[in-house]
C-alpha cells in the first residue's frame, strides 16, 4: 500500500458525528503510552500527524485521518491510563464502546500491545470483547525495534501461549517498530487488503 495523502478529517466524541461511514475505516486501539500515534504517523510516512505525547492519555476524542481520499485510520482513546478519574475512565469507555459497534464501515480493529512488557490483563480483556462481538480485529505487538528484540520475541510467545487457551485459531498478529519501519510494509500490505471493496468476503 502506497501513501499519497493523509490529512486530519475530524475529531469527535461520538461515534454519531464521526465521518459519515461511506468510506471503509481501520481502529487503531491500546493502553495508554502504546505508541498509537508514533505507529500511526509511522504507516502514514508523517512525523507529526498524530499527536506524539511523553504524557500518557493526550488522545482523548475520536480522530479519523482522510488516507489517500479513499480509507480512514482512526486514532482512538487509550485504555487502561491510572492517572485519570473514574467518570474519565467510565466516559472514555462508552466511547470506545459505542464507536466500536456501531460504525458499520470499520473492516478491521488493531489492537496495539507494548511488546517491551509481558502482556497485561487488560489487553486480554478487550481483544476477548471484541472476539465476543465478533468485531474483525488484528493484534500488533509495538516497540519491537532491534533494541528489544529478545524482549519482544518473549512476550510474543507469552501472549501466544495466552491466546491459544481462548482462541481455536489465533488472530493475525505484527510485530512492529515506529523507530525503524519493521513490519510497517507488512502491515500496510494487510491494510490495503482489509480495505479493498472488492476484498473475498
Amino acid at each position: 500500500m502506497k501513501i499519497h495523502s493523509a490529512a486530519l478529517a475530524s475529531s469527535n466524541a461520538h461515534y454519531k458525528v464521526c465521518p459519515e461511514d461511506t468510506k471503509p475505516e481501520v481502529a487503531f486501539i491500546g493502553r495508554s503510552n502504546v505508541g498509537k500515534s508514533s505507529l500511526i504517523n509511522a504507516l502514514l510516512q508523517r512525523k507529526q500527524l498524530a499527536r506524539v505525547s511523553k504524557m500518557p492519555g493526550k488522545t482523548q476524542l475520536i480522530h479519523h485521518f482522510l488516507v489517500n481520499n479513499q480509507l480512514y485510520f482512526v486514532d482512538l482513546p487509550g485504555y487502561g491510563w491510572a492517572q485519570v478519574g473514574h467518570a474519565t475512565k467510565i466516559k472514555w469507555k462508552k466511547m470506545l464502546r459505542e464507536y466500536l459497534l456501531h460504525r458499520s464501515n470499520m473492516v478491521a480493529v488493531f489492537v496495539l500491545i507494548d511488546a517491551k512488557i509481558a502482556p497485561q490483563a487488560i489487553d486480554i480483556e478487550c481483544i476477548n470483547w471484541l472476539g465476543q462481538h465478533a468485531i474483525p480485529f488484528a493484534i500488533i505487538l509495538t516497540k519491537a525495534d532491534k533494541k528489544h528484540k529478545m524482549v519482544a520475541q518473549k512476550h510474543h510467545m507469552a501472549l501466544t501461549r495466552i491466546l491459544q487457551q481462548e482462541w481455536a485459531t489465533i488472530p493475525p498478529l505484527f510485530m512492529v517498530s515506529a523507530h525503524n519501519r519493521l513490519g510497517i510494509e507488512n502491515l500496510l500490505g494487510y491494510i490495503q487488503a482489509v480495505t479493498d471493496p472488492n476484498r473475498s468476503l
